[in-house]
């Protein structure tokens, strides 16, 4: 899956989590300071993630996803790591 597939489908996450229009997120975007996200919120967001994309966000990983790139990049490595051939 590519890194722009993984953004737009985020994006979808957090519009049916928070109802933010899935424009507001982006690569550069922090969920904390741009977003105004709180915790429990991205804890429903990783909660989401985990299903759609099938990997796990343990929570010491979630606690250093702050902007949505950083979210993309740990999705694409987790999946990328239990793709098989």
């Amino acid at each position: 899956m590519t890194r722009d597939a993984i953004l737009d489908q985020l994006a979808d996450i957090v519009y049916e989590t928070t109802r933010l229009p899935k424009q507001r997120v982006a690569a550069d975007v922090s969920f904390r300071d741009d977003l105004d996200i709180d915790s429990l919120s991205m804890v429903e967001i990783a909660t989401a993630a985990e299903d759609r994309f099938g990997v796990r966000i343990p929570d010491e990983a979630l606690a250093e996803l702050v902007t949505v790139g950083d979210a993309v990049e740990f999705i694409a490595r987790s999946t990328a790591g239990s793709a098989t051939a």
